[in-house]
């Protein structure tokens, strides 16, 4: 299934569920990073959630960015994103390795640690972007993403996020992010309750390799949703260049590139987000002030 975020409304409008099968786009940042399973697993539910609510920005130029500092050995993530959504990132640690938890599974919580924050930056286009910051509750990511809404953007959410890893890789990702709407009562949000409970978790859903439609209406208890938006396909992409790392370059100076130059006489730069290295020779460094004499 090729990977995309669905959008549906149930219960006669009063629940919005958005659905994510992101295999591909975790599949592709697991090569990029070479990270480890454990990291795999929490970096791909970071990208899926990512990728839900850079869905939701309306305007091509609009950017998210996406922060979790944390206890953990992972140390901390950080993913940016347009609306398209194409989205890139990068983890403190790609390779760390714990012990598998008490259930036998992925100890995500471990590695990353319930003790961090998740900062989130919302570019809208308006005078000053949107910030909102919330204490990490159990480094499952999922959990602590309700809180985040629940605290930072006063939105009753349900969040569930999975990473299948095997041992040739990303098997299956995805997630949903259901919300009640102003109009939802009790006995709605009761019965969405009550689906999730009985839909068990989205790892299971996903090895049993269902469509999105038919995730939506497990974890809704509605066989009768709507979908009101499709075709949004999410992409691991970054946007760097010679170009852009030059800038980054010119930005130090010509006394510090002097510097620079005296101890070597060219200089390497790698992207953090696609691990692309880009190489600037004496000539070449030189050049960016030629004007400025």
């Amino acid at each position: 299934m090729k990977d995309e975020i669905k959008k549906f409304l149930a219960i006669n409008g009063k629940i919005s569920c958005v659905c994510a099968n992101t295999t591909s786009l975790v599949e592709e940042a697991v090569k990029i990073h070479d990270l480890s399973p454990v990291v795999s697993t929490a970096f791909g539910r970071l990208l899926t959630i990512s990728a839900i609510m850079a869905s939701e920005m309306k305007n091509k130029k609009n950017k998210l960015t996406i922060q979790i500092n944390s206890s953990g050995p992972i140390g901390g993530m950080l993913v940016t994103a347009e609306n398209t959504p194409k989205l890139k990132g990068y983890v403190k640690n790609p390779h760390v390795d714990i012990p598998l938890n008490d259930m036998g599974k992925l100890d995500v919580s471990g590695a990353l640690g319930n003790e961090g924050y998740i900062n989130v930056i919302k570019d809208l286009g308006l005078k000053e972007p949107y910030i909102g910051i919330s204490p990490l509750v159990s480094g499952e990511i999922a959990e602590d993403f309700t809180e985040y809404f629940a605290k930072s953007e006063q939105r009753n959410t349900a969040i569930a996020l999975g990473v299948l890893v095997n041992k040739d890789g990303i098997k299956a990702s995805g997630g949903y992010l259901i919300t009640a709407m102003p109009d939802a009562t009790d006995e709605d949000i009761t019965k969405v309750e009550q689906a999730i409970f009985k839909a068990g978790a989205i790892s299971r859903l996903l090895e049993q390799n269902l469509s999105l439609e038919e995730i939506a209406m497990k974890v809704t208890g509605d066989n009768n949703i709507k979908l009101i938006e499709e075709n949004i396909f999410p992409k691991y992409e970054c946007d760097c260049s010679k170009e852009h790392m030059k800038e980054a370059l010119k930005a130090l100076g010509k006394e510090e590139l002097t510097k620079i130059l005296k101890e070597d006489k060219k200089i390497e730069l790698t992207c953090h987000f696609c691990n692309q290295k880009y190489s600037f020779d004496e000539n070449e460094l030189l050049s960016m002030f030629v004007n400025e004499d």
